[in-house]
């Protein structure tokens, strides 16, 4: 870190402390909101999945979870059964849990280097239960299915774009019939004991972060009061998104498919153990935010979405 770099972030540290000790109580709401969201939405709707992706993964039963859908999955991404069940909980269980399970699967040798980095550019998405049940009820949506494909269908074909460009030379790990899963698989309650212990100290870090970031919304609050509301969602997008309601819907879908910077360093905590770089998903996110407002421009001249 060069001598300009420590100044920069020195001085950040003392204008947050400042305007905590000066504004504490409504530091104290921000931090609570913060609190509250990771608490009543958070813990319950993911740390279940968490525990039980962890257990099925410890247990090596991840292939016969897949065991339905993977031949179509391995007919249009020719990918291996652990990247099958990355794809099919990312997209179901939602964001971070693409990046937990890419995590997961890296850590115990089921998906290489190239599988991992790949994953991550299209599986860490905004939850579909999450999307359904509070982001389009909150935006107004009067079109739900187009909404739908904006959110997850671009990612799709952004990632079977990459599959068949960037990384089309994937190096595929299949080591569904060694030896190494076999030595890997665990027996019900070692897994269970181990998935909890790891579920739990992420669930926390994950909390710790979306405190951190709502209260960091006192800053534009204090110094650039009439972008509060836009400013917010790139902080945190639940919290951000109450902020700014229905104000501008075509915004808050952007911010959506980017997740907003809570999620960035959410991700970097879950994606500790791979050899991708944050940087690297950050630029696939950027990619994804740019296609989707291209689309919702092109959406919103021929369809009533809001």
């Amino acid at each position: 870190m060069t001598r300009s770099q420590k100044f920069f972030w020195i001085l950040a540290f003392l204008l947050v402390t400042v305007c905590i000790l000066t504004h504490s109580g409504l530091s104290l709401k921000y931090a609570r909101n913060g609190l509250e969201l990771w608490f009543n939405s958070m813990v319950p709707t993911l740390l279940p999945f968490m525990i039980l992706s962890g257990t099925l993964i410890r247990m090596g039963l991840t292939d016969g979870f897949v065991m339905l859908i993977y031949p179509f999955v391995r007919l249009v991404f020719r990918v291996s059964k652990s990247a099958c069940y990355v794809i099919i909980m990312g997209f179901m269980c939602g964001f971070p849990m693409g990046a937990k399970c890419v995590n997961d699967m890296y850590s115990l040798g089921k998906i290489s280097d190239d599988e991992a980095a790949w994953l991550l550019a299209f599986c860490n998405n905004i939850g579909p239960v999450y999307f359904v049940s509070f982001a389009l009820p909150l935006l107004g949506c009067k079109n739900l299915w187009p909404c739908i494909f904006g959110m997850y269908g671009l990612p799709v074909l952004y990632g079977l774009f990459l599959r068949y460009t960037v990384f089309r030379n994937i190096n595929i790990k299949n080591c569904s019939n060694t030896q190494e899963q076999l030595t890997a698989s665990k027996s019900f309650f070692t897994a269970l004991n181990e998935s909890v212990y790891v579920s739990l100290q992420s669930i926390f870090m994950l909390g710790g972060y979306m405190i951190l970031f709502n209260l960091l919304m006192l800053l534009p609050g204090l110094f650039l009061t009439k972008s509060t509301c836009y400013i917010a969602p790139i902080l945190e997008i639940t919290g951000g998104l109450k902020l700014l309601g229905n104000n501008n819907p075509f915004y808050s879908m952007l911010m959506l498919s980017f997740g907003g910077l809570s999620c960035i360093a959410q991700t970097y905590s879950c994606i500790s153990h791979t050899p991708t770089p944050i940087g690297e998903y950050v630029r696939h996110k950027l990619i994804l935010t740019a296609l989707t407002g291209i689309y919702y421009l092109l959406c919103l001249r021929f369809l009533r979405l809001w």
